[in-house]
């Protein structure tokens, strides 16, 4: 059964025709209710039949999140599917469209401005604009670059970590008491590996002190030395001075910006969001009835918005982990989402939640984000991320993870192009340490992943991973060009209790403290990878442990600087069969200084070679191998890790 849907359509058609012209009132429906309603009364009649609502192209703009639940889903060989109608693009949004705007002067500039009177009483406070599909910015300080936190007047030498704070000390003239309704400035802090959003409230110009509406996440220094954070101050009236930037005035309820050359304020579409999700799967989990086979083709989701709470925390302790998902599934089975686009939103883009199994998220593209891709949360088994493209996260929740993977099991990101984020790439495991975990046999294959961190935060990876984790496999993956702010920007990090994983196969080049990190954990196997050009060493190791850490075998290390750097005072790990070289042809340094010799003395890589594995361009990501190699007499096989993309930064080295 066909079923179709249009903008232009009529709630009180049939829905059977295409065409809003069609006779016999049989053309299609206007809402995704209404053919949400036909669905559901077709499938109570012909349950074993599958059913296709038709998009078709224009936008679709909700006044609350669509929602489906048991009895709107399909059944095995009969899927309830909503597609795309052949080459035309629909788009379900959560936002609306700003028009009447009329002339005005900003900072000597041309500019506009319009009227929403919404924002006046309080009922409407977006934080985020597009323009013509592309995201605009608030105004800021500094306009490039950030602020550093002078001092924390409430921090003393026993004060821990991780209690935040609500004050602290700027430099003369970086924050202003007169600002323009104080108390819609945010700072935002970048600390640790979070970003705090912190509402101003108060500026002591003379003692050149801030007071905030929220205490950071952590205390807020930038990673574990003494020094402040860094800092923008986001949401300044008196800021907006470039184009392409804008200001809702809350108390005025206007609307200003600041236009690009040649925008036209009559043909220019502008949004703004309204709807922090715009489609929910509910099925009754744990035990009750859940939502099937539900399939989502070639269709565009967008425009969500979400806040902090006032009265909540300042963020999320890692991977902005409490922000929702623009669509969230709870109890859905067997569901899958191919060729979708979701993309200008506040949150991350789709989470699996518990009592979710069998859901697929297949050749989509997941941009502008304000946080991260998706979420796969405990309670939840199977689910697929493959041949996908995550891109522009963390556009406001600067810690956003392109695949975040907490206590789940058996699931897979394999082929998906992961770029331009500011945190981690692919984040698996989420159980601390040696305690239970049902992390298991989760597979990361065959991604291209780069232009990760990009200097904004610390204690990344282009991988990630947490707790014992075993059958759990990294595989074959092409991942570049990490780069932190301060420590702990690496290629593939194993971090806190990492156990049991096989890490293999993989070309992890250009990072900032290493190709590969394992902070503490047991048994990992690291064999036949590449791991290249780090700034600051090859291969990192936090803490000795009375059992083995891992065991390295069969890798290329290639770089300057120590090839292993951390702590190896004792090795408790099993090295052997690996090639070394440092191109710059100094001396090689195993870890604390560590001669080849001293490194041998301790039974460590006795079958090494040190000899340029002569890599075909290097400087350029080739790393292949030529056929006089001398890697090949080790056994090392050639990896078959993704092809560069065009753009991605290598081309232009």
């Amino acid at each position: 059964m066909n079923f179709y849907v249009s903008p232009t359509g009529d709630d009180a058609c049939g829905g059977t025709r295409p065409d809003p012209a069609a006779a016999g009132g049989e053309g299609p429906f206007r809402t995704l209710e209404r053919a949400r309603g036909a669905v559901r009364a077709h499938r109570a009649a012909r349950p074993a039949a599958p059913v296709t609502v038709w998009l078709r192209g224009g936008t679709y703009t909700l006044q609350g999140p669509l929602i489906l639940g048991p009895a709107d889903g399909g059944a095995p060989g009969a899927p309830v599917t909503y597609a795309a109608y052949p080459g035309e693009r629909p788009v379900v949004s959560g936002g609306r469209r700003i028009t009447g705007w009329r002339p005005v002067h900003i900072a000597g500039r041309p500019g506009w401005a319009a009227e929403v009177p919404e924002a006046r009483n309080g009922a409407w406070a977006f934080r985020q604009l597009w323009v013509n599909g592309e995201r605009r910015s608030r105004p800021r300080l500094p306009a490039a670059g950030f602020h550093r936190i002078a001092s924390l007047p409430d921090v003393t030498s026993e004060t821990p970590w991780t209690e935040g704070q609500s004050r602290f000390a700027f430099a003369p003239g970086d924050l202003s008491a007169s600002w323009h309704r104080l108390q819609d400035v945010e700072i935002v802090a970048l600390h640790y590996w979070v970003d705090s959003h912190l509402p101003l409230r108060a500026v002591d110009e003379d003692a050149a002190l801030a007071t905030c509406g929220k205490r950071s996440i952590f205390r807020l220094t930038d990673d574990y030395r003494p020094r402040g954070a860094r800092y923008y101050v986001d949401n300044v009236l008196e800021a907006l001075d470039r184009p392409g930037q804008w200001y809702l005035d809350r108390g005025a309820g206007v609307l200003s910006y600041l236009p690009l050359p040649g925008e036209d304020p009559e043909a220019a579409l502008v949004i703004a969001p309204r709807l922090p999700q715009l489609l929910r799967l509910e099925g009754a989990e744990p035990d009750g009835p859940a939502v099937a086979h539900l399939v989502f083709q070639g269709i565009t989701f967008a425009h969500t918005e979400w806040s902090l709470a006032a009265d909540g925390p300042a963020g999320s302790a890692q991977a902005a982990a409490d922000v929702p998902a623009a669509i969230a599934l709870r109890g859905a089975r067997a569901c899958a989402f191919q060729g979708c686009f979701v993309e200008h939103c506040g949150t991350y883009a789709l989470e699996v939640g518990p009592g979710c199994a069998d859901i697929r998220l297949e050749r989509c593209r997941l941009a502008d984000l304000g946080a991260g891709g998706v979420q796969v949360r405990a309670g939840s088994v199977r689910t697929a991320v493959a041949g996908c493209e995550i891109t522009r996260c963390g556009r406001l929740f600067h810690a956003g993870v392109g695949v975040l993977i907490f206590d789940s099991g058996h699931n897979q990101v394999v082929g998906n192009h992961i770029h331009g984020l500011y945190y981690t790439g692919v984040s698996v495991g989420w159980v601390w340490g040696y305690g239970e975990s049902h992390a298991v046999d989760n597979l990361v294959a065959s991604n291209h992943i780069h232009d990760i961190g990009q200097g904004m935060l610390n204690d990344m990876g282009g991988i990630y991973t947490l707790g014992v984790s075993p059958g759990t496999a990294i595989r074959d993956n092409r991942i570049h060009d990490v780069r932190s702010d301060g420590y702990g920007g690496w290629g593939i990090y194993l971090d806190e209790g990492s156990t049991g994983i096989v890490v293999e196969g993989n070309l992890v080049y250009r990072t900032k403290t290493g190709g590969l990190h394992q902070h503490y954990g047991r048994d990992n196997v690291v064999r036949n990878n590449v791991f290249a050009l780090a700034a600051e060493g090859q291969v990192q190791r936090t803490r000795i442990e009375e059992h083995r850490s891992f065991r390295f075998t069969r890798n290329i290390v290639y770089g300057q600087g120590p090839l292993l750097h951390g702590a190896w005072r004792e090795p408790a790990a099993a090295f052997d069969h690996n090639l070394y070289c440092d191109p710059s042809g100094a001396p090689l340094d195993f870890g604390d200084g560590r001669t080849l010799a001293q490194w041998r003395a301790l039974g460590m890589d006795g079958h090494a070679s040190m000899a340029d594995p002569r890599f075909r361009d290097p400087a350029r990501g080739d790393f292949s191998l030529g056929p006089d190699s001398p890697a090949q007499a080790l056994g090392f096989r050639p990896l078959t890790v993704p092809a560069a993309e065009e753009g991605d930064g290598d081309a232009a080295r």
